[in-house]
């Protein structure tokens, strides 16, 4: 019996820069979601996921931030793990917050999961607990921080690297 959804969109955390002909390794690609391997390594299971969408989040529109919402709405579960990109995660949370009964926790990274020093693990990690343990609303999970998505600075981001 699943007891979280987790819903891929894209963005950094599920980056992948294969090596072509043309490319040598310098164009991105999102490649599968990269919780499908954190969550194989540390065994944690009832859980169900879609993957939605594989944008950088600069490219999506307003139609994929809808295909979210409709998304988040439909699934029976009442705890949700969204995987995006940091740089329009807050439009994707503010159209969420018309969610009611619902535990939504937005999270990404700022290095793809397959780069060695990524933070993608300690980021879907709290993502994971938040959404296990906290009321119904929209979270963004970042940064060592599990805030309200209209609380959540972005500027955490900078002053993380700063320590």
């Amino acid at each position: 019996m699943s007891d979280i959804f987790f819903l891929q969109t894209g963005g950094t955390i599920d980056k992948d820069y294969p090596q072509g002909e043309t490319d040598r390794g310098y164009e991105f690609q999102i490649g599968k979601p990269a919780f499908l391997s954190i969550l194989e390594r540390v065994g944690l299971d009832r859980w169900t996921f879609d993957g939605l969408l594989q944008k950088d989040s600069l490219d999506m529109t307003d139609e994929d931030r809808q295909k979210v919402l409709d998304s988040v709405r439909s699934t029976t579960l009442d705890k949700v793990v969204i995987t995006h990109g940091t740089d329009t995660i807050h439009k994707t949370a503010e159209t969420l917050s018309a969610v009611k009964g619902k535990t939504v926790v937005l999270t990404g990274a700022m290095l793809p999961e397959k780069f060695k020093d990524s933070d993608a693990d300690f980021n879907l990690g709290m993502a994971v607990c938040a959404v296990r343990n906290l009321p119904h609303g929209i979270y963004i999970a970042l940064y060592g921080e599990v805030k309200l998505w209209n609380e959540f600075k972005l500027s955490n981001a900078s002053d993380a690297q700063e320590n």
